[in-house]
């Protein structure tokens, strides 16, 4: 799969509200929390898809090293939370990917396709608010890290609107804006949270 810069402005998504990194900032601790467990599950979705659709080829590599990376983030926030000495804690789910998830159609092509979006609106939601709390750490090594999560969440956005692309060359951009609009609806009923999500 050819690498393709920059595919965000097809997901035209609304900026997270000033108070969620007020509220993220007051509680650093369940923002971490929550946070090994996203990247868990990033990777663990990447696999789904590897599962799901073995034969498409280019799928299966941009997955997989995919996969890698978030369990390489799993890796580095819990190194960060052990340097703050807090442990891991139960993974408490998350309803703003499970809401994204009832607008997945059930029927492939379309399931594969949107798969592939609300996957990329969650990485670039996640990339939006990981740059927000980089900007806001004052701790440098935390704050750099969170700086390098973001930017790798960016390009996973991009590597799925890419895959959007190439399997449905003609209805990925008008299905992104949509499930962009959806997402839009889902934050403004969700409460605000020290979460990622």
């Amino acid at each position: 799969m050819d690498e393709v810069p920059q595919l965000g402005d097809a997901l035209p998504l609304v900026p997270t509200t000033s108070n969620w990194l007020d509220v993220a900032m007051a509680d650093l601790d369940s923002v971490h929390a929550d946070h090994l467990h996203c990247e868990r599950k990033a990777a663990q979705s990447a696999l789904s898809l590897i599962r799901s659709y073995p034969e498409h080829t280019d799928l299966v590599e941009a997955m997989a090293r995919l996969a890698h990376d978030e369990t390489r983030h799993v890796v580095q926030v819990a190194a960060l939370m052990q340097k703050r000495g807090q442990q891991a804690s139960y993974d408490h789910g998350d309803e703003y990917a499970a809401q994204l998830r009832t607008h997945i159609r059930k029927q492939d092509p379309a399931r594969l396709l949107d798969r592939l979006l609300v996957f990329a609106v969650i990485e670039g939601r996640s990339a939006e608010r990981l740059g927000m709390l980089a900007a806001a750490l004052t701790e440098p090594k935390a704050a750099a890290l969170y700086a390098s999560l973001a930017d790798a969440e960016v390009r996973h956005r991009d590597i799925f609107l890419s895959l959007a692309r190439s399997i449905a060359p003609t209805s990925w951009r008008a299905r992104a804006t949509e499930l962009a609009a959806v997402e839009a609806e889902v934050l403004a009923q969700h409460p605000v949270m020290a979460r990622i999500h």
